[in-house]
């Protein structure tokens, strides 16, 4: 689906709130408003706050929900496929791999598996 003007306003808005919150740097703020507002798709754009908790130290998460959860988990479920896909976690450092369900649904897979 694609994403909105609204939509767009209100990642970024949730990214000035973590950063805020001291959970991204200033480069990585940076290089996650880029992955927003070039991003064509919600799926494009929400993956810029995937690793991210839920809301933030000021309030609710307004985080569009989208229907097709994103999410870690420890292992792949029976069905996933990989992608090529790999991203560090600034969190952790660990390596992450993506898998897509059956629904298109994507989820975050440590990649030492």
């Amino acid at each position: 689906m694609l994403l909105s003007d609204a939509d767009r306003e209100q990642l970024l808005t949730e990214l000035k709130e973590h950063a805020a919150a001291g959970r991204l740097d200033l480069q990585e703020l940076e290089r996650r408003v880029e992955v927003v507002v070039g991003a064509q798709t919600r799926d494009e754009a929400s993956a810029a706050l995937a690793d991210l908790p839920p809301g933030s130290a000021q309030g609710p998460s307004r985080r569009p929900r989208w229907g097709r959860g994103h999410g870690h988990a420890d292992a792949p479920e029976p069905g996933w496929q990989p992608t090529g896909e790999r991203f560090r976690d600034p969190r952790t450092g660990n390596v992450m791999r993506v898998w897509v369900d059956r629904s298109g649904g994507r989820h975050y897979i440590p990649e030492n598996l």
